[in-house]
């Protein structure tokens, strides 16, 4: 009996449908057929929602052009590891872009469909954004602690479990608030917009734990060795924490300052010009740079296998070798290093050393062998004629002459 007491007053005090409220006057910039749910986006005496309007509309055009940018660098990145990261960036993008699109929600005026996107796409779209700021701070700490980190499709399909978690947790709301109701209760058609501003926040508590996760992970990056993996541990960084800011600052407003300070209808403002914000931080502080860095940066870890490859290491060059001893048939018998004052083996051939490999030729084998025989005849005739000794010791005679000698 309480709950439907309570349900017939929020029946009494919910606002005039659009139909009942496009009666009134339209203010100045709105056209007279524009339903007053939607003066915000035009009326010109209060400029908060046009400003936040034309600040989100240069945001998504932005996100698409940066989308485009990134796709269009892409067969020009030779980091393979920063390569990797691309599927995670893209998908920032495009929960960025939703990001911007859900401002226009808050700026428009409450009914069931504008509080329904509120309520499921809030949460959705930061836990996106959020979910591959940590797969990509836990891709940077492996890296540090490993060397390598783990396939960049692994690292996507962890980023879609985490943001798949509020997303059931928004779903179970969405069907528990808006499509099911208590059987004999009064209905009340915008439901989801009787929601208290601590119900909404506490909601997001599953938000918040990724936030904190992705300012922790990011912080072992930033000792990492090479330095542009510690530029991408610092961007992360910023955007964590920044957005920590943002979110402290506008969870004090909803839930206290708004009300303290005597204007409880800044509620909407408020969340809009949080999720614009918030929105450019994304770009600002992680995409724009990681897309700058995305063809500018070589891969400092070449030596390094990435995603399991095997790399081979590089063969060592072939030792000089040494001209001189390419002909083993003739060095065997000699050392590799004579001391200065060795002498010659061939010493008795011609009595001087030399200096280079010595590689005897038919002819000078034949002389070696008739020098050998002459010397034993000299020692065994050293009185007989000098004739006969002269040709003997003469270096040119030939094989018929030697043997005349002898004879």
């Amino acid at each position: 009996m309480t709950l439907s007491i309570h349900k017939i007053h929020l029946l009494l005090l919910q606002k005039q449908t659009p139909g009942e409220m496009g009666s009134t006057s339209a203010p100045k910039g709105c056209g007279s057929n524009i339903s007053s749910i939607y003066y915000n986006l035009c009326d010109l005496t209060t400029l908060w929602g046009v400003v936040v309007e034309a600040v989100c509309a240069a945001g998504v055009m932005t996100s698409f052009i940066l989308f485009i940018i990134l796709m269009a660098s892409l067969p020009f990145v030779t980091d393979k590891k920063r390569k990797g990261m691309v599927a995670l960036q893209a998908s920032i993008l495009v929960f960025t872009l939703g990001l911007f699109g859900l401002t226009f929600a808050f700026i428009v005026d409450q009914y069931s469909t504008s509080c329904a996107a509120r309520r499921f796409l809030f949460g959705v779209l930061f836990s996106g954004c959020l979910a591959c700021l940590v797969m990509h701070a836990l891709w940077l700490s492996l890296l540090k602690r490993s060397g390598r980190g783990p396939r960049s499709w692994l690292l996507w399909l962890g980023a879609l479990s985490l943001w798949l978690v509020e997303v059931i947790i928004n779903t179970e709301w969405l069907v528990l608030t808006v499509v099911w109701s208590p059987p004999g209760e009064i209905v009340v058609p915008d439901l989801s917009c009787s929601i208290a501003n601590k119900d909404f926040v506490l909601s997001l508590i599953y938000v918040m734990v990724l936030l904190v996760g992705v300012v922790l992970m990011a912080f072992p990056s930033l000792s990492h060795k090479h330095q542009q993996w510690r530029r991408d541990g610092a961007f992360i960084l910023a955007t964590g924490v920044f957005t920590i800011a943002i979110w402290v600052v506008w969870i004090t407003m909803y839930i206290h300052g708004n009300r303290v300070a005597g204007n409880p209808s800044w509620d909407d403002p408020t969340l809009a010009v949080t999720v614009a914000l918030n929105a450019w931080v994304f770009l600002a502080f992680y995409i724009i740079p990681e897309i700058c860095l995305l063809t500018t940066q070589e891969d400092p870890d070449l030596e390094e296998p990435h995603d399991g490859e095997h790399v081979y290491p590089p063969e060592p060059e072939p030792a000089p070798q040494n001209l001189y001893i390419e002909n083993k048939s003739f060095s065997m018998d000699e050392t590799p290093e004579e001391p200065a004052n060795s002498t010659s083996p061939y010493g008795i051939y011609n009595g001087q050393l030399r200096s280079g490999v010595y590689q005897p030729t038919e002819i000078a084998l034949i002389t070696k062998g008739l020098t050998m025989v002459s010397s034993v005849m000299e020692s065994a005739l050293p009185s007989r004629a000098p004739a006969m000794h002269f040709l003997i010791t003469v270096r040119g005679t030939t094989l018929k002459q030697k043997k005349q000698v002898l004879i």
